[in-house]
């Protein structure tokens, strides 16, 4: 079941979006070429592996063979000395007088041994001395060999006689008398350690004599090792037996290991290559080719210089590839599965791979020799990683800079904005966030793989798309502060800063200028991703780009929209309640409107986008447009057939005529301006006249509201019942064409 999931999320990451099922093909192909792949080496380890367990097996049967032949000849051997002793005349007798002899010169050999023990100890102690002053020749090492193996034997062998003693008294003091000789050892393995470990620059100085003594020491202790541990399983295995010879019976002498030394010594020797290796990658990974040098360097050494310097038996140079590449190995693996890899060390790693198994080649070794794939056959999950950690390095990056823009914004902190060339206000994260962008799309192209550039390019439109939602809804949070009547204003002109600069940044993401020959961010991105990703995707992208063109204009126009209402809610809200009530007659109202709104223009004229200008005049115009038809509703309202009112609402027309007409937009704002006639007419009408005015009002304005138009009629001091239904009754037999909103969808 875990098996399936995991295929179904690969699949659903490969099949991201519909166009991705044109990769069907290739993906299959793909896949099979993979699994052919994957089978031939299946091939051709099950192949090996059954060479190599029927080899042993024979092996095995070979062994047991001599085994039994040894058995049957010890069996000859123990028979025929029991009939020995009957066939000789007095052999009793000679027998024991043969052991006392026998005895007699091993006593003298023992004195012997153990009365020079620290004259011989001495003179190894003065030749490892002079082997110190050069640890790189060591000319005395295969005599200080010689003798130290003397020297473990003569201990041995004098240990093994007290413990075998009835009297065991004099142990303590043998052994102290033998404490010297682990030290001497122990100075004589650091210099085996030190030839070990500098064994690949021995080879290259043409050192070759140490090298050759080293094997042979090497190679003498592998053999006493391997007697040792025959004779140890024989003891296992053959207990009864073994117990009646005396030459497997009393040997309690243990593998020394210098072979697994020499093998470690090799390993920490690399590892130390490795090791400094890695500080070298984390600081420049795009040099990882030139950091491995070495490790290639001293593989071609052991090739061409160690090998017929050592026992052909040991295969050292698919020794040293075996280690090496295993280390290789885990320190890849490590490096890949390190929560901090950038991508360009993941990127520099999955293109090293290829050369590093044709360099190994080179070497006269194939993919197959090396048993262990240097990366575990995670290609293709690190390439999709690879991609993660580029979207997660700019999700990281995009939740950063939001993060101080909010709270920037939130706090209303002195000096937080920024301007541009042209003086205009703006964030001061805006353009980090393209150029972010830009450097993360030449990181995702660097792969060379059109899907890896593609989801990066698709995260990246998540995220602006993202942004700007999260840009709306703290436009939003933060404006409603200041929407309630008892809400203070401290901070209010900072806000409406911020609000200029969030939506001078959308147009600058889209201000594309053919006369200057300048592109805004947005047009800069899609033709710097464009050469990485396939034709397919080239239109999906535009799309997306499109759609992303849209969201800047909408958001740009939501913050001046906020803006504008904002003015309405604080700087006019006592103005506004006084229209068309008995104050107004008296009062200036519309001229005080339109010199808050000069005021505002003269304020925000140098520092707002001037293609936002166009919107932000109409957005006033409208805004104050809607008011004024809703002040309707305003408590007191009552039109009585005496006042002035029309000759008022043409001094309010007039008055906020003056202040548009400079705008290039103040035809359109005169003609939206005209439903403020029709609601004049609709007050002034004679009862019988008013369902005609709501007829051409309606044929003009499909879209206006029956509640609004039901408020302007009970606005008149002749209302009646009467008045409203037959308005109501021909609204519903006027035939309209509905076409875009007019202004009277925003009166309801």
């Amino acid at each position: 079941m875990a098996e399936t999931d995991g295929v179904t999320v690969e699949l659903a990451e490969l099949l991201r979006h519909p166009e991705d099922l044109d990769k069907i093909p290739f993906l299959k192909s793909e896949f099979i070429r993979k699994k052919a792949a994957v089978d031939s080496q299946l091939k051709a380890g099950l192949k090996e592996q059954l060479e190599i367990t029927q080899s042993g097996m024979n092996s095995i049967g070979e062994g047991q063979r001599t085994v039994n032949q040894i058995k049957e000849e010890l069996m000859k051997i123990d028979k025929l000395c029991a009939e020995s002793q009957n066939m000789i005349r007095d052999f009793p007798n000679i027998n024991l007088v043969s052991r006392v002899h026998r005895n007699f010169s091993q006593v003298e050999t023992m004195k012997a041994n153990i009365e020079s023990f620290d004259s011989r100890l001495d003179e190894l102690a003065r030749l490892l001395t002079e082997d110190d002053q050069d640890l790189k020749t060591q000319p005395n090492l295969l005599n200080v060999h010689y003798g130290l193996t003397q020297l473990r034997d003569i201990r041995d062998d004098a240990m093994e006689q007290i413990k075998r003693a009835s009297d065991t008294s004099l142990e303590n003091t043998l052994q102290n008398h033998f404490d010297r000789l682990d030290d001497v050892i122990s100075w004589f393995d650091e210099h085996i350690g030190i030839a070990c470990m500098n064994l690949i620059a021995l080879v290259q100085e043409d050192n070759h004599s140490m090298v050759v003594r080293l094997a042979v020491v090497i190679e003498e202790e592998e053999k006493a090792d391997k007697k040792i541990k025959a004779l140890q399983e024989a003891q296992r295995e053959y207990k009864d037996l073994a117990s009646r010879f005396k030459s497997m019976n009393s040997s309690s002498r243990q593998p020394r290991g210098y072979k697994e030394k020499f093998l470690k010594a090799i390993e920490m020797s690399a590892q130390q290559s490795f090791d400094s290796a890695e500080q070298k990658f984390l600081e420049d990974p795009e040099k990882l080719d030139k950091i491995m040098k070495w490790y290639f360097n001293e593989l071609f050494t052991v090739k061409k210089g160690m090998v017929d310097l050592m026992p052909k038996k040991w295969r050292i140079f698919k020794t040293y590839t075996d280690i090496y590449h295993s280390l290789m190995h885990n320190w890849l693996i490590k490096r890949i599965d390190d929560s901090e890899l950038t991508p360009p060390a993941m990127l520099s790693i999955i293109d090293w791979i290829e050369k590093y198994y044709q360099k190994m080649a080179k070497l006269g070794w194939t993919q197959s020799d090396l048993q262990l794939p240097v990366l575990d056959n995670r290609e293709a999950e690190l390439i999709r990683e690879y991609r993660q950690l580029i979207v997660k390095s700019v999700d990281e990056w995009m939740e950063r800079m939001f993060a101080a823009d909010k709270k920037s914004f939130i706090q209303r902190a002195p000096d937080t904005l920024d301007t541009n060339e042209n003086g205009y206000f703006r964030t001061k994260t805006l353009g980090d966030m393209w150029r972010m962008l830009r450097e993360q799309l030449l990181v995702a192209s660097n792969s060379g793989r059109n899907d890896v550039a593609e989801g990066v390019i698709d995260a990246m439109f998540l995220a602006l798309k993202t942004r700007q939602t999260l840009w709306q809804k703290m436009v939003d949070d933060e404006s409603a502060k200041y929407r309630t009547p008892a809400a203070e204003q401290d901070g209010l002109q900072v806000l409406q800063d911020w609000l200029v600069a969030v939506a001078n940044d959308q147009i600058t993401c889209i201000d594309d200028n053919e006369a200057t020959d300048t592109v805004g961010y947005l047009t800069q991105f899609q033709r710097t991703f464009e050469p990485f990703v396939s034709p397919p995707y080239i239109s999906r992208a535009t799309s997306e780009c499109d759609s992303l063109r849209d969201g800047f204009v909408d958001l740009a126009t939501h913050c001046i929209t906020t803006f504008v209402s904002l003015i309405f809610l604080i700087d006019f809200r006592p103005v506004l309640p006084e229209f068309f009530t008995q104050k107004w007659y008296g009062e200036f109202g519309m001229k005080r409107i339109v010199t808050t709104f000069e005021d505002y223009m003269s304020d925000y004229r140098d520092v707002l986008h001037h293609s936002l200008s166009d919107i932000f005049v109409e957005e006033l115009a409208d805004e104050l447009l809607v008011r004024y038809l809703l002040s309707i509703r305003n408590r007191g309202v009552k039109f009585r057939r005496g006042d002035p009112f029309t000759q008022k609402f043409k001094d309010d027309v007039l008055t906020a005529f003056d202040f548009f007409k400079p705008f290039p937009d103040f035809e359109v704002i005169r003609n939206k301006w005209r439903a403020v006639d029709y609601m004049c007419r609709l007050l002034e009408a004679e009862k019988q006249a008013v369902v005609s005015v709501y007829e051409d009002f309606k044929r003009l304005y499909w879209d206006v509201q029956m509640s609004w138009v039901e408020s302007v009629l009970r606005a008149r001091d002749d209302y009646d019942r009467a008045m409203f239904s037959a308005v109501k009754a021909r609204a519903g037999e006027v035939s309209v064409e509905r076409g875009p909103e007019t202004i009277m969808s925003k009166v309801k």
